[in-house]
């Protein structure tokens, strides 16, 4: 009998398939691991945007974390999307009681469109009580400035507002670079060391789930026994793969091709 690392994501579903929970999978799927998910909330969404989000309850929420971590334990933990503070508090929660390792959260505040993904008390909530039981945070510009209350608009600005956030919550951070410059350079933050990833600015407008896209491949290789600088490594190589392959859907920005490395019988085209 096989055995597989496991992974588990909690985040919000995209109903267009480009982001949260359905990126996650696929991505997931894309590095040999079995993926899991809980569902925070359901989006319509698309690839021009959001237009209607409706929130899992508390309860159901915590029923679904239980069912997955007293039958399939992961191995490793992406959070994405999540909206209210109740939410959190029951995430961090059962994190906690399960004594999950490997956590990996992308702290979503706002959509590639501008709409608004999270609560302003959610925030203070999310730092408090996630931020402690991560390994790694995955937050891209905005969202530093956000969490750092500094200007990030240069490599030297994105590695201060890393350090600031990961020196006020004692985690490692990953501040992704992919809002300014000619490429696309991030920065692993972890405590005094700092470690930058170059990579290559790709000519394609089709970005959406990118984000979730990262934190969920950088997810799966903790899961297979990465340590987190190689985790890193090998989920920026993914990212990079999936944009390069240029799949053009929908009529905003569409989403990426999570399954470019894919082959075999049943992938091949009629």
């Amino acid at each position: 009998m096989q055995k597989i690392a496991t992974v588990l994501t909690i985040a919000g579903s995209d109903s267009s398939g480009g982001a949260g929970i359905q990126a996650d999978l696929k991505t997931m799927l894309a590095h040999g691991v079995y993926g899991m998910s809980a569902i925070t909330a359901l989006t319509a969404q698309n690839t021009m945007g959001v237009t209607a989000v409706q929130e899992a309850t508390p309860e159901f929420l915590a029923a679904q974390l239980d069912a997955v971590f007293t039958d399939i334990r992961p191995d490793a933990v992406k959070v994405g999307m999540v909206s209210s503070a109740a939410l959190i508090g029951v995430i961090a929660d059962r994190l906690r009681k399960y004594e999950a390792g490997h956590v990996v959260v992308d702290p979503v505040m706002v959509a590639t469109s501008g709409a608004k993904l999270i609560a302003d008390e959610a925030v203070t909530v999310l730092q408090e009580q996630l931020f402690p039981l991560a390994e790694l945070i995955t937050p891209n510009v905005p969202e530093l400035e956000a969490l750092s209350g500094e200007k990030v608009d240069s490599e030297e600005t994105l590695a201060a507002a890393a350090r600031k956030v990961g020196q006020a919550h004692a985690v490692n951070v990953l501040g992704k670079g992919g809002h300014f410059g000619e490429e696309a350079n991030d920065v692993l933050v972890t405590g005094n060391a700092i470690k930058w990833y170059n990579g290559q600015r790709i000519d394609n407008p089709n970005t959406h789930g990118t984000g979730c896209t990262l934190s969920s491949a950088i997810a799966a290789n903790l899961a297979k026994g990465y340590v987190l600088e190689e985790a890193v490594w090998l989920a920026k190589d993914y990212l990079t793969g999936a944009l390069l392959a240029g799949m053009d859907l929908g009529q905003g920005h569409g989403p990426l091709n999570h399954g470019f490395a894919l082959s075999g019988d049943f992938f091949s085209e009629k």
